[in-house]
This record gives structure tokens, sequence and C-alpha cells, in this order.
């Protein structure tokens, strides 16, 4: 694999893996907080980016060695509104600007299984900044965010509430794989 693709990849990586630490501590308070479906939307999705961190991992099955995967994040246990902001952040920062031009070099470097992994995980990054807007606006309302079911595509990490398509409109996995939550 091809040096700069491998260390967007462990960037990706470690990115995913933080989302998906920080969405879980998020998903606690949340609760805390009295916004169960809230607290249900932060553990799908990050179910979803431990998929895309596991994705990007086994692309990377040939490389080896010891080395810094560092990713910059948004820290700290705020209200569940703040915490619906970061994650909306995050979410808008991987699909505007970090995996745009990870994809770029990817197809440069003609990655093949990398730009597959990436494109996954921009499609449901798209879905997850849109639900996570969509919760906050509840959130700031004083209400919780009527989604009663979150499906996750154990494949991509296509995430929808409430109805999932029959078949994943990312990856084509049929609904019967799809984890609920």
């Amino acid at each position: 694999m091809n040096a700069m693709t491998a260390e967007n990849l462990r960037s990706a990586f470690g990115g995913e893996s933080q989302a998906h630490m920080r969405y879980l501590a998020w998903a606690d308070k949340a609760e805390k907080d009295g916004f169960e479906n809230v607290g249900r939307l932060f553990k799908a999705i990050s179910y979803a980016e431990q998929i895309h961190a596991t994705s990007h991992f086994k692309v990377m099955k040939d490389e080896s060695g010891d080395f810094s995967v560092t990713a910059g994040a948004g820290f700290g246990l705020g209200t569940t509104s703040e915490n619906l902001q970061g994650a909306i952040n995050g979410e808008l920062f991987e699909v505007e600007q970090m995996y745009p031009a990870y994809i770029a070099v990817a197809e440069l470097q003609d990655e093949k299984q990398a730009i597959r992994s990436m494109n996954f995980a921009l499609e449901a990054e798209k879905l997850h900044a849109a639900l996570f807007q969509e919760a906050k606006d509840a959130v700031d309302a004083g209400k919780d965010v009527d989604f009663n079911e979150v499906y996750v595509c154990p494949i991509c990490g296509y995430t929808a509430a409430n109805e999932a398509e029959d078949k994943c409109p990312i990856c084509g996995a049929k609904k019967e794989l799809f984890k609920k939550f």
C-alpha cells in the first residue's frame, strides 16, 4: 500500500475509533439527562463508527509496525446539546474535508480497497450529521428526538431512524443484517 494512503487510513482509523468511544460516553450523558432516544442514537452511530474503524484497519492488513495514530476531535462531556453539536461538527469535518481529501489521494494511488472503505464511511457520515442535527433540534426545543428505533448496516455503517430500506442504499446489504438499537 502506498505510504500516503496508509497514513490517511491510520488517521481515519484513529478518528473513527475516538468517535466510537466519545459517542458511548455521550450516550450515557444523554440518557442521564432524560433523552433516551438521543442516547439510543449515539449508541447506534457509535456502532457505525466502530464499523468504519474496523473496515479501515482491515484494509491495512499488510501494514505492520508501530505508528502514532492521532486525530483531532472535540473532547469533554458537555450538555447533551453541546455533545450533539460536537458530533455534528465531527461528522461534517469528515464529510466536507477529511474523506474527500483522503479518497482523492487513494484514487491517485489506485488503492481500491481504501477507496471502498472510505467511500462507505463518507456516505454514512452524511446521514449521521443529519440525524444528529435532527436530535439537536429536538433537544434544543426541550424534547427527546422521535427515534424509536435506529438501524445500522454492519457492512458500511449506513444508519436510519425508525424505518430502514430493504437493502442498504450504500453497500447493498440486506436489511435482515442490520443491527437495531
